[in-house]
């Protein structure tokens, strides 16, 4: 795998917490890569460090030594204000909970990134149309989420995750609220994103949800277990 085929690469990744004289490691050594145009799976029980794992592939944390490096930036050598406009351009978030504005329509959710970002309200108002088309919820443009279903909630934040033409999806448990046909429907969402290009990284505590990962890692007290699959792109 050359270089510039990496998208994300943790080294040593450790972070430590700290209440007054004590300690609390909580990841202990982290070490990956995700070649670009993969969909991971990052698995773990709770307590294992997805959490704070995913916080900091987030950027909403950083390490308290190794390196996170997102192409060719090195994340711990950024200020808040570089964090936060790297975030913006670089991450699309799909949380668990959809994490929708319930007085936005679904037009206006997904154009919400693309206003932080500046773009002009034009391009954000066709960009927003075209995702919601590509979610198959160009029908719902005008509707608030107190009006939409669970998954449809959830296809209004991957809509939402993709406006800025982010290098990774970054997903959170994004099935863990949705029933079992409603989740399948999400899971294929996922694929027919990650054969259109897009690089996905998913944390879940679901085992069963391992099949449809090129490359899976396994979090346990803090550390990998191992990478199981061989990245096939």
């Amino acid at each position: 795998m050359s270089q510039s085929d990496i998208l994300v690469r943790l080294v040593n990744l450790k972070k430590t917490y700290f209440s007054g004289p004590l300690s609390v490691p909580v990841l202990k050594g982290i070490n990956f890569e995700v070649k670009k145009g993969t969909f991971v799976g990052i698995i773990g029980t709770s307590g294992s460090g997805k959490s704070t794992l995913l916080n900091i592939l987030g950027m909403l944390d950083i390490p308290t030594e190794g390196k996170y490096i997102l192409e060719d930036i090195e994340v711990e050598k950024l200020s808040d204000s570089e964090l936060a406009n790297i975030r913006n351009r670089k991450i699309g978030f799909i949380f668990q909970s959809f994490n929708l504005f319930p007085h936005l329509t679904v037009e206006q959710n997904i154009e919400v990134p693309m206003l932080y970002a500046r773009v002009p309200a034009k391009e954000r108002r066709q960009r927003a149309i075209e995702l919601a088309k590509e979610v198959k919820l160009g029908h719902r443009l005008g509707h608030k989420p107190t009006q939409l279903s669970g998954g449809e909630c959830q296809r209004v934040a991957v809509a939402r995750a993709l406006s800025n033409r982010p290098a990774f999806l970054l997903a959170d448990e994004p099935t863990g609220n949705l029933d079992e046909k409603t989740s399948i429907e999400i899971m294929k969402l996922f694929h027919a994103l990650h054969e259109s290009g897009s690089t996905i990284i998913m944390v879940t505590h679901n085992p069963a949800l391992e099949s449809h990962f090129d490359q899976v890692i396994r979090l346990r007290d803090g550390l990998t277990e191992d990478t199981v699959g061989e990245v096939t792109q």
